[in-house]
């Protein structure tokens, strides 16, 4: 279940989670592995990898950024091979729930990118994200070029300094590793099931804490 949460808010998002749950389990499909970190069209694309908590809250907006050409939701930085969503979630094989995003680096810059990934996460929270909690909810940049290493070291120092809370920075930069595609109906869920992913994004305090982070403009 995602998220752990108290009082009614949690039942009504435990009930969410149970129909949710029985419909998607009944529809699922074996993961994909696309390529990662591999640039298409004799290099004029290029690829991101964020992991940011849900999966599904870090598509909306990317999706809504010009030079983004697509968002993948998927899993990054463990050892078991194609892990399932039900394998990660259930712990021990390592992996963190990530966006892989390929855009267009003339359209948009990477730093473009981290900007728009910081302002979408709680960079202070060791323990997952919002009302998600465990390894597989954790923040990482996972860095797929030294150029991308170097402006996501500098970002995160840059936050370090000038950020809105004096408090320790948790999130990581890491080497991009393999990466498997979540189950497609994973997939652009906050399109395919527009209600149900306001209610949960609502109910897990998401908007909330980063309204308290960064203002009202997350994107």
């Amino acid at each position: 279940m995602r998220a752990r949460l108290g009082n009614a808010a949690s039942f009504a998002v435990g009930m969410l989670a149970a129909v949710f749950m029985t419909a998607v389990l009944a529809t699922a499909q074996s993961p994909s592995q696309p390529g990662a970190g591999k640039a298409a069209n004799g290099g004029s694309t290029a690829v991101a990898t964020f992991a940011g908590g849900c999966f599904w809250c870090l598509e909306p907006p990317f999706d809504a950024t010009d030079g983004v050409i697509s968002t993948i939701s998927g899993f990054m930085g463990g050892k078991t091979p194609n892990p399932s969503y039900r394998q990660v979630t259930a712990g021990g094989t390592g992996h963190i729930e990530v966006l892989q995003v390929t855009y267009d680096p003339k359209k948009v810059g990477y730093a473009k990118l981290l900007e728009i990934y910081w302002r979408n996460v709680d960079p202070y929270d060791e323990g997952g994200q919002f009302c998600d909690r465990g390894e597989s909810y954790t923040t990482a940049i996972f860095t797929h070029t030294d150029e991308q290493k170097k402006l996501a070291e500098a970002s995160k120092a840059e936050l370090v300094k000038s950020g809105p809370f004096k408090q320790p920075i948790v999130t990581v930069v890491r080497d991009a590793g393999p990466f498997t595609a979540a189950e497609d109906y994973h997939q652009d869920y906050y399109k395919k099931n527009p209600v149900r992913y306001k209610y949960y994004r609502y109910a897990c305090g998401r908007d909330a804490r980063l309204e308290a982070i960064w203002g009202k403009a997350t994107n």
